[in-house]
């Protein structure tokens, strides 16, 4: 373990950030407001570390139509502070395009503007960020036998750099999701890469396109695929009928609520579950209806003039894939009549979902001092906080990876803004006040040391 050693005290954060997507971003612009309401006596110093080169949001799935499945109003910080200079509204007036969003009269902005959004605020607190810095080692630094500090060690290059932290959030995103047994390659993607794969397509003519999934992403592939290769066929595989419309209405809508998350969390374990079960179509493995019916009048008017392209290979599963010369074989048996087909593609593509990263993995040997449920689960409070045994003076706070505790947006965007903040009030409510008896070499309160 760590100790403190006079005239070798690493710098010294209030808070340390592990990643910086959507909500890291909105936790530093969370602090950056609280810094310039309180003034510099009171700031809450900050770092945060992003292995990526530069701020990046699920790249490879910007297609050029897609839209948002979430209201811009649920952007990094107007639920938390509407008249913040953070705004997506606020975004549009500085592109000069307000006017012309209102007059489009629509809630879901197209997925590579609000990507920009993300970009133009990442910038406006990228002095509060270290980017090409991966963060390899978190360890305990011990006094009187706690822990009162955590040291935090990043990786650029050949460098390394440890700074010290009284509280972490970890905010490091998803992670894509592949069956078991199936590596990704050239030429078998998950739907997170695909832009960017296709990109190596170029001057190609493929012939067939195989897709495996029944969600948003997976249908958004087909209609790209479709589209963008017309001599190609496009199989969409998936052990559906057809794809299932997100409920979306106003009602059922309340689950992505602030209140929501107190409901869920407060909740027994069993009736989490049924509340899971009853909503789960508002997100997951659901396709938005506009989406859905076009795809569907694409496909027959194929039908109609003979030409058909978009095939739907439905109640069925893709159990196999082998590179064979400079294609995959897929096998897609029926789930009805247990019959193989089989297809020769140039491109698989899996549209197989995410899953979260464990935060007890980036931790070390203060992991063992984190709780765990009965199912061996982290525990999380409800202020985020992981639960640690008393000898952890140190809050670690995550977002992402808490759908069995605060519920379903714990990895979507609609209850960040709301998130970052209660974070923000449970670390100045633990007192996370400067500890005066140390140097504290911080540049000045928002740690705008590189």
């Amino acid at each position: 373990m760590s100790q403190v050693l006079p005239g070798d005290t690493p710098l010294i954060h209030d808070l340390i950030g592990i990643g910086f997507g959507p909500s890291n971003v909105a936790m530093a612009i969370a602090l950056r407001e609280h810094n310039e309401r309180v003034g510099r006596q009171e700031a809450v110093t900050a770092h945060f570390f992003e292995r990526q080169p530069s701020f990046g949001w699920h790249r490879g799935m910007l297609i050029d139509d897609a839209t948002m499945q979430v209201s811009f109003l649920k952007d990094l910080v107007t639920l938390r502070n509407p008249s913040s200079e953070y705004t997506f509204l606020r975004y549009l007036q500085s592109k000069d395009r307000l006017v012309d969003f209102v007059n489009h009269k629509n809630f879901f902005p197209l997925r590579v503007e609000f990507h920009d959004y993300l970009e133009w605020a990442a910038a406006k607190v990228d002095d509060m960020v270290s980017y090409g810095h991966e963060v390899v080692a978190v360890e305990p630094v011990v006094r009187d036998g706690v822990v009162e500090y955590l040291d935090v060690t990043a990786r650029a290059g050949s460098e390394t750099v440890v700074h010290r932290a009284r509280n972490l959030v970890i905010g490091t995103g998803l992670r894509p999701l592949m069956p078991q047994g199936v590596e990704r390659t050239d030429r078998v993607w998950h739907t997170s890469e695909l832009l960017t794969r296709l990109d190596g397509l170029d001057g190609a003519r493929p012939a067939r396109f195989v897709v495996v999934g029944a969600g948003q992403s997976a249908a958004e592939n087909v209609a790209h695929l479709h589209r963008r290769f017309p001599e190609a066929e496009v199989c969409a595989v998936f052990s559906r009928y057809g794809y299932s419309p997100a409920d979306d209405s106003a009602f059922a809508n309340r689950i992505f609520d602030p209140a929501a998350v107190d409901e869920y969390f407060a909740a027994p374990d069993d009736v989490k579950r049924k509340l899971m079960d009853y909503h789960g179509n508002t997100n997951y493995s659901v396709v938005d209806i506009d989406l859905i019916d076009d795809l569907y009048r694409q496909a027959y008017q194929e039908k109609v003039l003979g030409t058909e392209r978009l095939r739907f290979l439905n109640i069925s599963r893709l159990t196999g894939v082998e590179e064979v010369g400079d294609k995959v074989r897929a096998t897609v048996r029926s789930l009805v009549t247990g019959e193989d087909t089989t297809l020769d593609a140039d491109v698989v593509v899996y549209a197989t979902g995410y899953s979260p990263v464990d935060p007890l993995a980036l931790l070390g040997e203060v992991a063992d001092r984190c709780r765990l449920d009965d199912r061996g689960r982290v525990r999380v409070e409800r202020d985020y906080r992981l639960a640690t045994d008393p000898g952890l003076r140190c809050g670690i706070y995550v977002q992402g990876g808490t759908e069995h505790t605060h519920g379903i947006t714990s990895s979507l965007l609609s209850n960040t803004a709301i998130r970052v903040g209660e974070i923000l009030d449970s670390i100045l409510d633990r007192g996370s006040e400067p500890v005066r008896d140390e140097p504290r070499p911080v540049a000045d309160g928002i740690g705008s040391v590189r």
